[in-house]
């Protein structure tokens, strides 16, 4: 079995990046600045949208759409869930995996992934609901692993990049200015290895937060105007587990994984942050990294031909996470304030783009464990032995026996290349024996050749002869055909034109008898109606004259009406232009008497304007100086009272507690000072005892750990003599194995002794500490005695003072009500007179607005019934007039109306007389042709309108020739559609010929074959060809078809619908 197993998976299809955008809520530094929110976040359909335009601009807006949105109320646990959950899934399956953070400065990358602790630390770094994805990520990866039960080692990793410069930030050494050096991965082609990079390997989950906390000590971070804590400097947090598993044949397997968590710096404004001197700078280069970062990203969607990934550290620590085999996922964080929308704008199109970026994720090959165990045995040596030739400084810093290994590596290399070039001029020799039968072989060939080509075409210009003698035979065939065909259809077309002849001209002798009848009754009907034309023409023109003498009549009739009805309204326009002017002038006085009243309304309204202003003037003012008034009264007189008196009674009250205390500081003093010599007695006694056995047991374990510690040298050397013939690897592993004991041995050692140092000095200081407080309470109990006599007097002092002082503060407070309470008395009636001045001129202005009204509408009341009854006075004669008038027409009318009835009768009795005369006419007069059955009826005729002309030869010739070419592309489409068709048989020259002779054949089997083909096409809903599974069938078909479409359109003529007289004219 191989040491390397290829268990290496790839997506050939490849991955998209996955981009998710958080928003943070606003801070403090964007509600003081009225910054209004610009961007909306919906996790449900996974969009951002950002209001481009102003605050009340709701229109111009830019959406977005993300694998995941997280609005500015999602908790750490749900990215965490939502992102990193599954992807630890993955590690653990063997894959690379890399989640980075990027956005502006101060939108909460470094929140989101380191994250912050609780206050007053009441939660575990773990179960801390504000703990970001890397301790996370690590507490989830160990309880992962626990629970399957397999066997593992994580190994973290911390890199800082700071001013494009490499840092370690879990270094041992303090100091952490040593740069790193980066180079390319010679196994992986689009990875690096950073030298010296410092490795920690984690036990437990207990031993993640040390070393997170180690490393961010050390990470640049400073204050800007935009973020307390901004993050000068990219961080790469590398963790790498090791896992081990069975194979089905027993052996061990140790499978890779890998997730990096980087936390890139912001990018930022300058001019905004504040940055100056050495911040500058480093904005500058964290500025320039992540464009370089967005040149990639944009070259990467754009499939350019160079990407430049070497233009930044950044970007080449992310080479395999942008475009690689790694798979990634991108946290955008973005600001939601108005006043960071270039920047939230800007990162949101670098996550567009992003999304589109395609990686090819595998699964890291996994390593035997003996492999492993080689890899690292090697290395070690290496290691001892380039450490060794270091030290003595001989050769070029090589071991003796890797100068050694070399050289012979050399011999033999040699001696393969001698051996080489024998092979090669044997290999030689015989490719030159080769090369020249080849060439005879080649020309024999090229006569074959020749002769079979001659052979060849003369087989071809045959079959051409044949071809063309077979294409002759058909033509000749179709053409005698088609004759036949046009015979037949010439000798149907004579004899239906024979019957039809026989059957007209029987038809032709009934029409001429049937238009004599017709004639003889038209003869009759046109003497008839002359004589009733001259009839008629008599009574016309009797009534014509009676119409003239009415209508005579009529007009003078209406002449007489005309003048009438003149007279009448010339009058009635007299008086009704003196009432219009009587009218106008009444109008014109109540309009100026109208107007008068009016102005004045005006001015008075006017007037009570201004007073009501001055009113309300008047009363702001007095109520703002009495608002100051009592506002500097209550501050200057009535606040100090009071403050005063609250202080007397806080002194009087804590007066009162000193002197309830000072009675128990007095008998806890007494039971100090003897609970105090009594337990300083027993605390001496057990110091002695304490002393006394940890010495003897620390000297005893001290001689028992010398023991072992010679013992276990002994043995040491015993195992390195006994095991020096064994294998390398064992020897190793025993080495280990020996030193591992020794140096456990040795830090027991160095601990005892630590404890015995520490033992010692506690019994020292707590001598010293016993000391210091026996004087410390002698010195308390004097000082105790005179500060309680010195509390006692000064209370009763105090006490004094504060009576005197709550005595002269209630005086001062009672005479300050009484003044503030006489001032507002006279506040109070200064207000009421006022009012009650202003209220009598409002009353007064009301009452003459009042009187002005009403006497104007009495003014207009009695000027409008003036007009009124004169308007009356002057209609009344025209009123008589026009009754007089009526009833002279109302006479006149009623003889008019005798006159016309006499007229109407008259003409009734004419119109009768005409009616009767044609009546008469009409029944009696004139004659009808009856029918007597023997005309012959109306029918068609059924015969050919077009006989089928005799073709030449030469059309038959070429029609011949367009079905051949139509049957041949025919043909060719088969030959595509069946090619996928086994067994098909080739369709020949001879079968083709046949199908056509038989397609001639007869009408009927056409016809018939022809339903059959359409029918199964139209219920199939596919092409006919794809029912079948030969060649021949489909040819045939086709062929048939076109034949019965064709003899259909030759022999059925189109029928015409006109009698048979229009077609013989």
């Amino acid at each position: 079995m191989s040491n390397l197993i290829p268990t290496t998976k790839k997506d050939e299809k490849g991955r998209n990046i996955q981009v998710v955008v958080r928003c943070r809520p606003f801070n403090a530094v964007e509600r003081k600045s009225n910054a209004y929110g610009v961007v909306d976040c919906d996790s449900n359909r996974k969009e951002v949208t950002v209001r481009t335009g102003s605050a009340n601009d709701k229109t111009a807006k830019k959406m977005y759409t993300f694998d995941m949105v997280f609005g500015p109320s999602a908790k750490q646990i749900d990215v965490y869930r939502s992102v990193v959950y599954p992807i630890l899934d993955e590690v653990i399956m063997g894959y690379n995996c890399t989640i980075f953070a990027y956005g502006q400065t101060g939108t909460g990358k470094t929140f989101t992934m380191e994250g912050e602790r609780s206050p007053n630390e009441e939660f575990t770094w773990e179960e801390d609901p504000l703990a970001g994805v890397i301790p996370r990520t690590l507490h989830q990866i160990f309880e992962k692993l626990t629970s399957n039960g397999t066997e593992f080692s994580v190994k973290v990793s911390l890199l800082e990049i700071y001013n494009e410069e490499l840092f370690d930030l879990l270094s041992p050494s303090a100091d952490v200015s040593e740069r790193l050096q980066l180079f390319d991965d010679p196994r992986n082609k689009r990875g690096v290895i950073v030298k010296g990079l410092e490795e920690i390997t984690v036990h437990n989950k207990n031993e993640v937060y040390q070393i997170l906390e180690r490393g961010a000590a050390k990470r640049k971070t400073a204050s800007t105007l935009m973020n307390a804590y901004s993050s000068r400097s990219h961080s790469v947090f590398s963790v790498t587990i090791h896992m081990k598993e069975m194979t089905m044949e027993g052996e061990e397997l140790v499978k890779i994984g890998k997730l990096n968590l980087v936390d890139l710096a912001g990018s930022e404004n300058i001019g905004r942050s504040g940055a100056v001197d050495k911040r500058a700078r480093e904005a500058g280069n964290i500025n320039q990294s992540l464009l370089t970062l967005g040149r990639v990203i944009t070259a990467l969607v754009e499939r350019g031909p160079h990407v430049p990934y070497r233009e930044s550290k950044l970007t080449r620590i992310l080479q395999d996470s942008l475009g690689g085999r790694t798979k990634t996922s991108i946290i955008a964080t973005v600001s939601p304030a108005s006043n960071n929308l270039e920047e939230t704008l800007s990162t949101l199109d670098y996550a567009n783009r992003a999304k589109s970026i395609m990686n090819k994720p595998e699964v890291n090959q996994k390593l035997t464990k003996r492999t492993l165990i080689k890899e690292y045995t090697e290395e070690i040596e290496r290691l001892k032995r380039d450490l060794a030739a270091t030290r003595e400084k001989h050769g070029v810093y090589l071991s003796a026996e890797n100068y050694e290994s070399m050289n012979s590596k050399l011999m033999s290399q040699e001696e393969q290349i001698i051996e080489y070039t024998e092979r090669i001029a044997a290999a030689e020799e015989e490719l030159k024996r080769v090369m020249e039968l080849f060439t005879d072989s080649k020309q024999k060939l090229e006569q074959y050749s020749e002769d079979l080509q001659d052979k060849g075409q003369q087989l071809v210009e045959a079959h051409k002869d044949l071809q063309e003698t077979k294409q002759k035979l058909t033509q000749e065939v179709f053409i005698t055909t088609q004759l036949q065909t046009t015979e037949s259809q010439l000798y149907n077309a004579a004899g239906q034109l024979l019957s039809t002849a026989e059957v007209s001209t029987s038809d032709v002798g009934g029409l001429h008898a049937k238009l004599q009848r017709v004639k003889a009754v038209e003869q009759h009907n046109t003497a008839a109606q002359s004589n009733f034309a001259q009839s008629m023409e008599q009574n016309c023109s009797s009534m014509q004259s009676a119409l003239q003498e009415h209508s005579l009549k009529h007009a003078a009739m209406l002449d007489h009406y005309r003048h009438a009805t003149a007279e009448l309204l010339g009058g009635t326009g007299r008086v009704f232009e003196e009432a219009v002017g009587s009218v106008l002038r009444s109008y014109s006085a109540v309009r100026e008497a109208v107007e008068e009243g009016v102005d004045g309304c005006k001015a008075k309204l006017l007037l009570q304007e201004e007073l009501t202003k001055e009113s309300r003037d008047a009363m702001l003012q007095m109520l703002e100086e009495h608002k100051l008034h009592l506002e500097e009264v209550l501050i200057a007189k009535a606040m100090p009272a009071i403050g005063s008196i609250m202080a007397v009674n806080e002194g009087l009250k804590q007066t009162l507690q000193r002197y309830n205390v000072l009675d128990g500081q007095m008998v806890g003093m007494k039971a100090e000072m003897t609970a105090f010599f009594s337990g300083h007695m027993a605390v001496l006694a057990s110091m002695r005892e304490t002393a006394v056995q940890g010495f003897t047991s620390l000297q005893a374990e001290h001689h028992k750990l010398k023991g072992q510690m010679d013992q276990a040298n002994r043995q040491h050397k015993t195992r390195v003599a006994q095991l020096l013939q064994c294998v390398q690897d064992q020897m190793n592993l025993l080495a280990l194995d020996t030193q591992s004991d020794f140096k456990e041995l040795q830090e027991a050692s160095d601990a005892q002794g630590a404890l015995l140092e520490t033992l010692k000095n506690t019994v020292q200081s707590q001598c010293t500490e016993a000391e210091q407080e026996s004087s410390s309470v002698g010195a308390r109990l004097s000082s105790c005695t005179d500060g309680v006599m010195k509390e006692m007097s000064g209370v009763a002092e105090e006490g004094r003072m504060t009576l005197e002082e709550g005595a002269g503060y209630c005086s001062l407070l009672q005479s300050s009500l009484e003044s503030l309470a006489e001032s507002s008395l006279q506040w109070c009636h200064a207000a009421r007179d006022l009012t009650e001045r202003r209220a009598k001129e409002q009353l007064t202005l009301a009452e003459e607005n009042k009187a002005t009204v009403h006497k104007l509408l009495k003014h207009v009341e009695e000027r409008g019934q003036a007009a009124v009854e004169e308007c009356r006075t002057r209609l009344a004669p025209v009123q008589q007039e026009m009754e007089v008038l009526l009833k002279r027409v109302e006479v006149q009318t009623g003889e008019d109306q005798a006159v016309l009835q006499q007229h109407r009768e008259e003409l009734s009795t004419l119109a009768a007389q005409a009616l009767d005369t044609v009546n008469h006419f009409l029944s009696n007069e004139l004659q009808q042709d009856l029918p007597t059955g023997t005309t012959p009826k109306r029918k068609e005729y059924m015969y050919p309108r077009v006989l089928v002309p005799l073709r030449s030869r030469t059309e038959l010739e070429e029609e011949f020739r367009a079905q051949q070419e139509e049957l041949m592309s025919v043909l060719g489409q088969c030959e595509v559609l069946m090619e996928g068709e086994e067994e098909e048989k080739p369709v020949d020259q001879d079968s083709l010929e046949d199908d056509v002779c038989s397609s001639s054949d007869s009408n009927s089997t056409q016809q018939s074959m022809s339903d059959e083909n359409l029918m199964c096409y139209e219920e199939g809903r596919v092409p006919f060809f794809k029912k079948k599974s030969k060649k021949e069938n489909f040819s045939s078909k086709s062929l048939n078809r076109s034949k019965v479409a064709e003899n259909e359109t030759s022999v059925t003529p189109p029928r015409s619908r006109l009698p048979l007289r229009t077609q013989n004219q």
